[in-house]
């Protein structure tokens, strides 16, 4: 989806419940990266398509998970389902790698298997799921800090969330202090917002048919 490029990169602190972010110091673009050189061009669409095969070896693939690394599951649980609305669907922890894993996703709580088997092999089976990767021991330190791909060096973008009233949504966000990229009817692209979870990574707010 579309990236906005802020001219100053602030730092902020672990809490997500928090006052939203001044924009004033922000410059939103299209463009992941800002350049003077009016020559460049995109790279043809017809190019692009013949990149593009598809072959029997790979029926069956789909797409159904993104992993996230997360300081604190005490803030970003409640965050992930109290605030975007998303189930937790299973849970594994790791004694030896001293880790756990959260798997989340916008499943109704009814279908969520309660045995525990049966519930891994669901979570791990649906689609478009979050998986939050915590290892033990981050929540107690307190400069420790993720990067959120949009510090340079810039890579990782954001994760995009489908809202059935992207104002509402943000009225709601707001009511529960959480902090904004960009509000809905600021910068030249209106009607789509991006706000942060507890570790700073961008969450995209939009409607399809809004856009």
């Amino acid at each position: 989806m579309l990236t906005f490029v802020r001219s100053a990169l602030l730092r902020f602190g672990p809490t997500c419940f928090t006052q939203s972010l001044p924009l004033q110091s922000f410059i939103f673009s299209v463009r992941t990266m800002a350049s003077n050189d009016n020559n460049l061009q995109p790279i043809p669409s017809d190019e692009i398509l013949k990149l593009c095969s598809n072959n029997s070896e790979t029926d069956g693939f789909y797409f159904q998970q993104t992993m996230l690394r997360i300081k604190d599951p005490r803030k970003s649980i409640p965050f992930y389902t109290n605030v975007l609305g998303m189930r937790l669907l299973n849970q594994r922890d790791f004694p030896a790698g001293k880790f756990s894993l959260f798997f989340l996703g916008y499943k109704p709580e009814k279908e969520i298997p309660k045995d525990k088997s049966e519930q891994q092999e669901y979570a791990l089976s649906t689609l478009a799921t979050i998986e939050l990767t915590h290892n033990w021991g981050t929540e107690t330190q307190p400069d420790f800090s993720y990067h959120n791909g949009n510090k340079d060096p810039r890579g990782y973008g954001h994760i995009g969330i489908v809202v059935p009233d992207v104002y509402k949504a943000c009225e709601n966000f707001e009511r529960l202090g959480v902090k904004f990229v960009k509000k809905p009817e600021e910068g030249s692209m209106k009607g789509l917002a991006f706000i942060q979870d507890p570790d700073g990574y961008w969450i995209e707010i939009f409607n399809p048919h809004k856009i």
